[in-house]
């Protein structure tokens, strides 16, 4: 992700996106701050989707949160089902980063009062 946005100037930098899947609905919202945490507040109501172990989701969300160095915050509002609730969070969470790196006119420079997003 660091060679896609590079030094992040002129990205917008902030994204969110409130999903409803059926009776699911997930909010996530995400900051390309370059400082890591992950925050998740959503469970779901089976151990498995198939032979794929739900545990794995909140795993691969903080491994992206560090490697893609942002805040990621994901919750579930309500939900029901596993699969549902698991795509909501992922197709959620790329709508936000798609806003987040997406370029905006109007920002000149990085959008950080620091000046840099990546120390």
């Amino acid at each position: 992700m660091h060679q896609a946005i590079g030094d992040k100037q002129g990205i917008t930098r902030y994204g969110s996106m409130t999903l409803p899947m059926d009776e699911t609905l997930v909010t996530v919202a995400l900051d390309l701050s370059g400082r890591v945490w992950f925050e998740n507040r959503f469970a779901f109501p089976t151990e498995k989707i198939g032979e794929f172990d739900t545990q794995l989701v909140a795993e691969f969300f903080q491994a992206l949160a560090a490697n893609g160095l942002m805040n990621l915050h994901v919750v579930l509002h309500h939900g029901a089902n596993s699969h549902h609730i698991s795509e909501a969070i992922f197709k959620a969470t790329a709508r936000a980063l798609r806003i987040a790196t997406t370029v905006d006119p109007r920002q000149s420079g990085v959008p950080s009062s620091k000046g840099t997003l990546t120390e």
